[in-house]
């Protein structure tokens, strides 16, 4: 049987040589394994937490939907967001518990010069905006306002029972009279 041609299959450029038998099985240019060393494990933010599930990210779409809820405080609509976790991720309920942050109002350094971030001035941010929980609540009010179908699970886990959408509007019209202009 003869193979199918591939681009990928190039004849190689080094001449080919015989292995020597004193040669590890590799050739002279493959590192040996250590036999005493253990693994390491890899050190990476976005590794850490528990895995995400389908429903919550869906539930974290809708909240990006929102745009970033600081900026909507500050009167003004921020579609870039990032999906800020109130209290870590590795906690139960943790990715039920998000709020939309613009990159500014996230991390320290990012985003539109100015803007309060959550990490690391999280009583700046609060002081300014309230309380995170507050936020994930008015969030999820102005989901439900929009007619979105919001989880159980998350709003047990923001302390909240389902609402009647008619009454959650006057909540997202105090929310929007609300709004600084600085």
């Amino acid at each position: 049987m003869s193979k199918a041609w591939n681009s990928t299959l190039r004849a190689s450029k080094k001449p080919l040589r015989a292995k020597k038998p004193w040669e590890p099985k590799g050739g002279m240019n493959r590192p040996q394994k250590s036999t005493t060393s253990k693994k390491k494990p890899m050190s990476s933010r976005g590794m850490r937490g528990r895995p995400v599930t389908v429903e919550q990210k869906r539930f974290h779409d809708q909240m990006a939907s929102l745009g970033c809820i600081a900026s909507l405080k500050d009167g003004f609509f921020d579609p870039m967001v990032s999906i800020h976790h109130i209290d870590g991720r590795t906690k139960p309920n943790a990715h039920w518990l998000v709020l939309p942050l613009s990159a500014g109002n996230h991390q320290h350094g990012t985003g539109a010069p100015g803007r309060i971030a959550v990490h690391p001035h999280k009583g700046q941010f609060e002081a300014r905006y309230g309380k995170q929980m507050d936020l994930l609540r008015e969030c999820i009010q102005m989901l439900l306002a929009r007619g979105v179908n919001v989880p159980e699970a998350a709003l047990e886990a923001a302390g909240m029972k389902k609402e009647n959408p008619a009454a959650v509007g006057t909540v997202l019209g105090a929310i929007q009279n609300n709004r600084r202009f600085e």
